[in-house]
């Protein structure tokens, strides 16, 4: 029960994860997933936005096209967009109309990487772009043949979704779980692959309230897959929704278990990548906060061969924790000291 009111006491510090856990990401010019000209005409001139907006409506498919790229332009060139100007100008609707051409797959690829960048912003910027009824036709895309288009729309849901728990579970009621999890398969694309992965952090983030308990089942098999990935940035990913998922209650705890993914969690303490090893020794905190039956799942695992390198880790947040747990109160059983050391890991690597 210590350890459990301590938990509660000393809530870890978001703020200290690392950029990759950015919540809404947007898509800069230099990362673009396509590489698409900005027609001639729109390039050689400082088009405004009237004339962006004028073009983009236009039955010429080359001149709504060019304008379409020109706002996504102005979305994903400049380190402060001008994401109020283009809401204020009306553009979000003919841009969401443009989802809709299944025609011209560049037009909608544009098209919804402007809208994933608008997306991007603040709450109140993403929430314009789902009050222009723009997510279904995002989960729409998600079918498309267009593998690029599939990939911005998965970005664009990612972003909503992470703009809180309400956006997160109206997107999960509109169904896109089992769509976003299909793209895990072995042909996928690597840049593709972080991008879904990235998305299923988002879908476990929160936990006022926590995600509905069927998308925490729907999500697990796929992180049972995705933990044996050697792309680093997928397994940090990976490891985080799990550190979510166990972050939610002893039900979650106990979801997280049943999967059978804890064996393969614990050895991640002694992985060469940092970033690999904060995300599981948060995942892991959380889980020996649980029931003394859970914690116990977790010594079954041999979490505690993993204690002298993390004791010793060169990094100073961890290293710290020997400091700490000299002067620590004598504990008879091991479970509490198992508990107490886990959750002073997780105060100085997250404070």
């Amino acid at each position: 029960q210590l350890l459990r009111r301590l938990r509660h006491e000393n809530h870890l510090n978001p703020g200290s994860r690392d950029e990759h856990l950015l919540k809404k990401r947007n898509v800069p010019q230099e990362e673009s997933l396509e590489d698409s000209d900005v027609d001639a005409d729109f390039k050689a001139q400082n088009v405004t936005l009237e004339a962006i907006l004028q073009n983009a409506t236009s039955d010429n498919p080359v001149v709504q096209l060019s304008a379409v790229q020109a706002a996504r332009k102005l979305l994903s060139s400049d380190r402060n967009p001008p994401i109020d100007d283009l809401i204020k100008s009306g553009i979000l609707p003919i841009l969401v109309k443009c989802l809709e051409r299944d025609d011209n797959p560049s037009l909608q690829f544009e098209a919804a990487w402007a809208l994933t960048n608008i997306a991007s912003g603040t709450s109140a910027q993403t929430q314009a772009v789902v009050q222009s009824n723009a997510v279904p036709l995002f989960l729409r895309l998600l079918h498309s043949p267009h593998q690029n288009v599939c990939e911005q729309a998965v970005w664009a849901l990612g972003n909503i979704i992470g703009d809180g728990p309400q956006c997160r579970d109206y997107v999960i009621s509109l169904g896109v779980v089992k769509p976003l999890l299909s793209f895990i398969n072995p042909s996928i694309p690597i840049t593709f692959l972080r991008n879904v992965t990235w998305v299923i952090v988002n879908l476990c983030r929160n936990k006022d309230p926590p995600p509905p308990m069927e998308t925490v089942q729907e999500i697990l098999p796929a992180l049972c897959v995705l933990i044996y990935h050697t792309d680093i940035n997928i397994l940090v990913d990976t490891v985080w929704a799990l550190s979510y998922l166990t972050d939610g209650g002893n039900e979650q705890i106990q979801m997280v278990i049943d999967s059978g993914v804890v064996p393969f969690l614990v050895p991640l303490l002694s992985h060469q990548e940092v970033k690999v090893q904060t995300a599981a020794l948060r995942a892991v905190g959380n889980i020996v906060t649980g029931t003394d039956e859970q914690t116990q799942v977790v010594l079954n695992c041999d979490v505690l061969s993993h204690f002298p390198n993390l004791l010793s880790h060169p990094k100073e947040k961890i290293n710290k924790v020997r400091h700490i747990m000299s002067s620590s109160c004598y504990f008879s059983f091991y479970v509490s000291f198992l508990t107490v050391s886990l959750f002073l890991l997780l105060l100085v690597c997250f404070s």
